[in-house]
């Protein structure tokens, strides 16, 4: 989440008149994150979140998101649920721009995660997949691994000291395209669960949001993605992994969904794969995001640790020990 558009009272008045919903009496913008505009509505009685899609959303894939987010609520996957118009649309333009409105969930992210906050993931994550499998919705994964040589290639490294990461970084890609799984369960992924993307209250997991990187992919790429932006503790600069919380996302998940024999051999691979796209994806928003942006930008060297932790390990039991 982020701010790049700037609304108004008569964008406001936009929503009102399109949406059977509570007059929005006040907005706010809302800075977390990186990707698209958001903004926080409220009515007399409820909530909402405005979203306006800026650079990495393609206009056709906006539907996906909706259908899922809507599907996920059919079958009690607490996430946020879009809300159509009074002509039966999920989007509406503001700005020049698309933009959709979705529910409120009730809670808010964990500065920090607990091991049993692991288990409690681990099994919504499962719930998920189970529900996703059999959903007649498809999306190739824009961050996926084929689309990571592209990205590299238009992150500018200006320095003597940069052009030694990007051998380094062309090295990996390699490594890890040469050696990339074939034929693992799949469905649709959530593909960006971040601890700001996992709400809690009372104590208690109350649901996900944020689905705009949802594809369809591996669902061990999903495990490995929460093993990177989860299950590493931060001290002093330092990230080090931290396997009593892979050991109970694992747990978690198997105690709804069972992990193949395969999927678990091809943990270290993906995990590798999924540090280098967040590792990616930062240098290129470090080098590239406008000055102008209300953001705080993601220390790519936070990923840069992790994918060398990665690179130390080599079997299912180097993450559990």
């Amino acid at each position: 989440m982020a701010v790049y558009t700037k609304i108004n009272q008569k964008d406001i008045n936009t929503i009102n008149e399109n949406f059977n919903i509570e007059e929005i009496l006040s907005f706010k913008g809302i800075k977390q994150g990186i990707e698209n505009t958001n903004y926080f509505l409220k009515s007399k009685k409820k909530k909402y979140i405005l979203t306006i899609f800026e650079k990495r959303v393609l206009q056709k894939e906006i539907p996906f998101f909706m259908k899922l987010m809507d599907k996920l609520n059919i079958a009690k996957i607490n996430c946020p649920k879009p809300l159509k118009t009074k002509d039966n649309k999920y989007i509406i333009k503001l700005r020049n721009k698309t933009a959709c409105i979705v529910s409120f969930l009730e809670g808010k992210d964990k500065r920090i995660l607990k091991t049993h906050d692991c288990y409690s993931i681990g099994k919504t994550v499962a719930r998920m997949h189970i529900v996703t499998r059999k959903m007649k919705l498809n999306r190739k994964n824009s961050m996926g691994i084929k689309n990571l040589k592209p990205l590299l290639e238009s992150i500018k490294f200006k320095s003597k000291k940069l052009s030694n990461l990007k051998i380094f970084l062309k090295k990996n890609l390699e490594n890890i395209n040469k050696n990339w799984p074939k034929q693992l369960p799949k469905g649709i992924i959530h593909g960006d669960l971040f601890i700001d993307n996992i709400f809690f209250k009372k104590n208690k997991l109350s649901g996900i949001i944020d689905f705009y990187f949802a594809a369809n992919d591996y669902f061990m790429y999903e495990i490995a993605i929460c093993i990177n932006a989860l299950c590493f503790d931060h001290k002093k600069g330092k990230f080090k992994m931290n396997n009593n919380k892979i050991k109970n996302l694992i747990k978690g998940y198997e105690s709804i969904k069972k992990i193949s024999l395969k999927e678990k051999k091809s943990i270290n691979i993906l995990c590798r794969g999924a540090a280098l796209r967040y590792l990616l994806t930062r240098l290129y928003d470090y080098s590239n995001t406008p000055k102008t942006a209300l953001i705080k930008i993601k220390d790519p060297n936070e990923y840069y640790q992790k994918l060398l932790s990665h690179n130390n390990l080599n079997s299912f039991k180097d993450y559990l020990n």
